[in-house]
């Protein structure tokens, strides 16, 4: 289930809490960011090469390329025994900027994305089904848990992709990591 808590950002203990999928994709326009749910144009395994998952989404991804000129989409994929699952978590939990839009869309598993562009934090829990699309230069961090378990497809406009910029924020710390969000929220 998706999830979005909307928190000011001096009051992390407090939240608007808001449900259903077309009411946060709502919320997250008046940011500018793009809350979408993709379905697959055919099945396949949770073990399916990068090529048949595009494939499997070439009508969507395409659609996006063709709108915003990305110039390429790959597959990540986490889980739980990857060997550096502790680095990638925490590579991305201080808040950041990119100079381009970050976009990622879950095929299977979930993260916890925290978006900071004015004096409001928008957390917004993504799952299977969903695509985020952040705007260049908002704050934002993400969290993959502890025991990360996803496979999602990311879209670039550039070969370098996404390069972070930190904020030097210690705001990140303030709010609950996925699991805390989850007992909280979910």
């Amino acid at each position: 289930m998706s999830l979005l808590t909307i928190h000011t950002e001096n009051r992390p203990d407090r939240a608007e809490i808001v449900r259903e999928h077309g009411a946060i994709a709502e919320r997250l326009e008046e940011i500018g960011v793009r809350f979408e749910r993709w379905t697959a144009g055919r099945e396949f395994g949770s073990d399916a090469a990068e090529e048949v998952i595009l494939g499997a989404y070439r009508e969507p991804v395409e659609r996006l390329k063709k709108r915003y000129g990305f110039e390429s989409a790959d597959v990540i994929s986490v889980r739980p025994d990857h060997p550096q699952k502790d680095e990638l978590r925490a590579k991305f939990l201080d808040e950041h900027v990119h100079s381009d839009f970050e976009v990622r869309f879950f095929v299977e598993g979930r993260g916890l994305f925290f978006l900071h562009p004015s004096e409001h934090v928008y957390a917004v829990l993504c799952e299977q089904g969903d695509l985020i699309s952040v705007p260049a230069h908002v704050k934002h961090w993400f969290d993959m848990g502890d025991r990360p378990n996803l496979k999602c497809i990311r879209l670039f406009t550039t070969p370098e992709g996404w390069v972070a910029e930190f904020t030097g924020s210690d705001i990140a710390g303030k709010f609950p990591k996925l699991e805390q969000f989850l007992r909280e929220y979910a």
